[in-house]
């Protein structure tokens, strides 16, 4: 049997604050559309399903997100998962440069949710939260995008 990912489905509580955080992020916007009907309530299992969708790409091809926002059944708001949780509770994407990749995530209004780790001179990676609360890990590959002059000054944790 062959088995392809496609992508990960991310019900958010405001579609177009999600798609301006990920594209912010260098995701590009796919396609979008709006989906109802019976094969959709058939689909998904939920009588009624109405829902505005987008899907987001990465910059190699290779990874995409599917946000969607339910416009019925209403959409049920509950607490941001932990990293402990089961269950799905992040989504993780590699960046050339952290530093860079927290400014954008700065001025959505996020950061990380304790700090920057190193991991044996081989990572530096953060979680942070974003839209709708979803939780993102970050990661920068030193083995290919050392760091530049110093850069250490982001308050990162040796680990």
């Amino acid at each position: 049997m062959t088995i392809k990912l496609e992508n990960v489905g991310i019900a958010v509580r405001d579609l177009e604050e999600a798609i301006l955080f990920f594209t912010d992020l260098g995701l590009t916007v796919a396609g979008r559309d709006e989906v109802s009907g019976e094969w959709a309530s058939t689909a998904v299992g939920l009588d009624g399903n109405h829902a505005k969708i987008a899907v987001l790409v990465t910059p190699d091809g290779a990874g995409q997100i599917e946000l969607f926002e339910y416009i019925h059944p209403d959409a049920i708001e509950t607490s941001p998962t932990l990293p402990n949780e089961i269950g799905m509770h992040r989504v993780a994407f590699s960046v050339e440069d952290l530093d860079a990749a927290l400014e954008v995530v700065a001025r959505h209004g996020y950061g990380p949710l304790r700090g920057v780790a190193n991991y044996q001179d081989v990572y530096l990676l953060t979680y942070v939260r974003g839209p709708s609360g979803i939780i993102v890990m970050l990661a920068q590959d030193l083995r290919k995008n050392p760091l530049k002059g110093g850069s250490e000054s982001s308050g990162r944790s040796a680990s």
